[in-house]
């Protein structure tokens, strides 16, 4: 019997991004999200989804740009890889081989594998064909194929002013996604991922974090997990192996115990694996549970570096009526805020769904900074730039923040215990101010 891998468009329902999801769907293509327009990345690929040929057993599937299928059938012989692709007469004999490289992993020699393919880069034809053979049956016997594995560069010091979403199951957005400069951009595998997809999209993560994280420039990488409580989270964790991001997000915190199960599966994956990198979490705080729990959830580990709040979720958790001024959460926004400052870590708001009011979302980021909260989600690359004018330091701010640090240098040298600027004496709160905004406008931060 034969296995069957693949991407159709399908609708997605969950909490934060999902309302994204929903709304890209049904707008026109947008061809705004890429500045190099020719590269055909980052934009909504429906146009371009084609029907391919009809599948043995029935049914049609439909695929979008630099993206595959593929179907395994169980057979005698040597193995057999055909493969149909729109650049099949440039990169066929190159698909062939990355797909034949895949299934050796798993020790397979025979039956058919078949490639449907348009576009799709290797490590994304190469987490298909694995999807398939795991769902038919096999597991791996040899090592990880190691496919042009270029060093990442150095990741951005956190505070990270912008979280962008990406869903886990569409490879189409990878490539590109660097060049927007968010300070965080989310392979995420929840609310994005139909429960049917869920084990081809971790692949999929797991793939690209393994051959392809220069795709993702300086921002720091990020993975959501689904939450570990439920039936997909722990395995989430354990595909990523050892090519563990810069963090995971973990959603639907709702006690310490949920950070330390995470931090718990963290240190046994880092105790085998070979580099030396240690993982951070980002705890997600969606329900009325978790906001009276972030004090306890931002201190549960030192991993945690952010405390994010989800007001999708919470709104429905509570039974709450989304307004545009959102003052149904402000009470639960500030908690996330007094919460991740007490413990010392980053506070993130929750996303802003109308990606069309630029308006809007530069207020929406000016009281989210008025709070307290270091940075906000995303749901379109056009977001980055307002969220990082919101949440900067401006040039008066910076400025005096400046003639703070040097009056305490100037103190300093000359042995003195207090420093003092027009005579008023400079406490130690707002010393760590202005240390705190000289770093974050040098990208120094920690």
């Amino acid at each position: 019997m034969g296995a069957r891998t693949g991407l159709p468009r399908q609708r997605r329902r969950g909490g934060e991004q999902d309302h994204a999801v929903r709304r890209r769907e049904a707008r026109p293509r947008d061809v705004r999200l890429d500045p190099r327009r020719r590269h055909g990345r980052l934009r909504d690929d429906r146009s371009r989804a084609r029907p391919l040929r009809r599948l043995r057993g029935g049914g049609t599937v439909t695929k979008r740009k630099s993206d595959c299928e593929v179907a395994y059938a169980a057979g005698g012989g040597e193995l057999r890889v055909r493969v149909d692709s729109s650049v099949g007469v440039l990169f066929g004999r190159a698909i062939e081989r990355t797909a034949r490289e895949a299934a050796a992993e798993f020790g397979v020699g025979s039956g058919e594998l078949r490639v449907d393919d348009d576009g799709a880069l290797d490590y994304a034809v190469a987490a298909r064909v694995e999807a398939a053979l795991r769902a038919a049956g096999f597991a791996r016997v040899g090592p990880a194929r190691a496919a042009g594995n270029a060093p990442a560069a150095p990741r951005r010091p956190i505070p990270w002013r912008s979280r962008l979403y990406l869903p886990g199951d569409q490879p189409d957005l990878f490539p590109n996604a660097g060049l927007f400069g968010a300070d965080c951009l989310i392979l995420d595998l929840e609310d994005s991922v139909m429960p049917s997809r869920k084990a081809e999209a971790r692949i999929l993560a797991r793939r690209v974090l393994e051959a392809h994280r220069g795709f993702f420039g300086r921002s720091a990488l990020v993975v959501r997990v689904n939450p570990l409580a439920g039936p997909f989270g722990r395995d989430d964790v354990a595909e990523l192996g050892a090519c563990l991001p810069d963090a995971i997000l973990l959603p639907k915190c709702e006690s310490p115990a949920d950070v330390e199960a995470l931090a718990s599966e963290l240190d046994s994956l880092e105790s085998t694996a070979r580099g030396g990198g240690r993982a951070l979490i980002m705890a997600l705080v969606e329900t009325a549970r978790g906001v009276v729990a972030a004090p306890s959830i931002a201190a549960a580990s030192d991993r945690v570096c952010a405390v994010c709040f989800g007001a999708e979720d919470f709104s429905r958790d509570v039974g709450a009526r989304r307004t545009a001024g959102g003052a149904e959460a402000s009470l639960a926004r500030q908690s996330v805020v007094l919460a991740a400052k007490a413990a010392g870590v980053q506070a993130h708001d929750s996303v802003y769904s109308d990606s069309d009011d630029d308006a809007g979302f530069a207020a929406y980021c000016e009281a989210a900074r008025a709070m307290g909260f270091d940075g906000v989600g995303l749901v379109h690359p056009r977001q980055i730039a307002i969220a990082h004018r919101a949440f900067d330091p401006g040039p008066a701010e910076l400025e005096e923040a400046r003639r703070i640090v040097a009056a305490l240098e100037e103190a300093a040298s000359r042995g003195l215990g207090v420093a003092s600027i027009e005579g008023k004496m400079i406490d130690a709160p707002v010393a760590e101010r202005a240390r705190r905004v000289v770093a974050r406008a040098s990208g120094e931060a920690r």
